[in-house]
Order: C-alpha cells, then structure tokens, then sequence
C-alpha cells in the first residue's frame, strides 16, 4: 500500500504540472495572430477585402449592370495553392461569395458540386413532387462571370531570419466570350520570421 501511494504521488505532481502549463485564451476574431509565420486566418481577411474591393470597382462591371439592366452573375472557380505550405483555398472562395454577394453589385449561382447536388433533387422531384411544387429541369440561370485565381509565394532566408511574400492573383473572365474583363494582383502579405537558432 505504501509503496503504490508513493508510486503515485510523482505521478500527480507530473499530471498537475502538465495542466498547469497549458493555457486557452480568446482573442477577437479580428486580432492578427501570427504565430507561425505561415498563412492564417488574418492573411484571408486581408486578401479577401482586397479581392473584393478590387473587383467590385471593375467599370466593366458596373458597364454590365448598365447595359443589361441587371446585376452580373458570378460564379467562383478554383483557387489554385501555388505556394510552398498548405492553404485551404476553399476558406478563400467561400468568404470571396459571402463578401460579393452582400455587397449587393454581384448575384452567384451554386458552384460545381453544389450543382449536382441541385440537379440530382430536380431530377427526383420529377414524377414524384406535385406538379405545382416540382421544379423544372433545364431551367437555371447559367453566370456570366467567373472569378479564378492562385495564391504563391516567395521566401528568401538567411541564417535564422526568413520573409515570406505572398501574390495573390485573380481574374473575372466573361464565360461566354472567355475575355479577362479585370485582372489584379495582391502582395501586401509580407512576413518576416526570426527564429533561434536549433527551433523549426
């Protein structure tokens, strides 16, 4: 018994130490925290805003409202991760159709997947949903524009100092005609890492 009790003390005092050394705290979810050094969630917001700002000041755009007497409809295709370190694009393209559409100058249709998912419902509902409530097939509205892009990176590093610049480039292309009507790039993403010597 003793010895199980004196077993067991060490082991609480590690337990407790491990616990005491772990710390949560919340910051606003508009507070730059770089931790790593690597792409994070205030580099989305930053990219983002800018895309936005950009292609909503596109006179092309505004040019389409104005001759068609209607807003364009946008679609976002893929963000290609040409950069050196894991980017989930898809956090980028989502934000990108939230910030469009709210802005009330763009309409979207549903992407790829989302499509099929759409079409496969149409399609059940046919012989099956009541004739007034059953949705046509062929009948969705097809986007005029499509916005892709691609986000890379430069490093250069010496000794324990590194920078990090990230591009991001973006282009609205009229799907009927395939004409780039806006094209920008971002590279207001720039870090510099200080790391001690012997740490990754």
């Amino acid at each position: 018994m003793k010895t199980n009790f004196a077993f067991a003390l060490p082991l609480c005092a590690l337990l407790l130490a491990g616990c005491a050394s772990t710390g949560v705290s919340r910051v606003n979810s508009g507070t730059t925290t770089d931790l790593s050094g690597y792409w994070n969630d205030s580099d989305v917001r930053i990219a983002c805003e800018a895309i936005t700002t950009d292609c909503l000041s596109s006179p092309r755009l505004a040019g389409f409202q104005n001759k068609n007497n209607r807003l364009p409809v946008v679609i976002v295709g893929s963000f290609h991760n040409d950069s050196d370190e894991h980017i989930d694009t898809s956090i980028i393209t989502k934000k990108l159709e939230i910030a469009l559409t709210n802005s009330g100058k763009a309409e979207f249709v549903a992407s790829k997947d989302e499509r099929l998912d759409l079409r496969s419902e149409r399609q059940d509902q046919q012989g099956w949903a009541s004739e007034d409530t059953a949705k046509e097939i062929a009948a969705e509205t097809g986007a005029d524009f499509m916005l892709l892009g691609s986000v890379k990176t430069i490093v250069d590093k010496a000794g324990g100092t590194s920078t990090r610049v990230y591009y991001i480039d973006y282009e609205l292309i009229d799907i009927q005609s395939n004409k780039k009507v806006f094209v920008g790039e971002n590279n207001d993403i720039k870090k510099v890492i200080k790391r001690a010597a012997g740490s990754f």
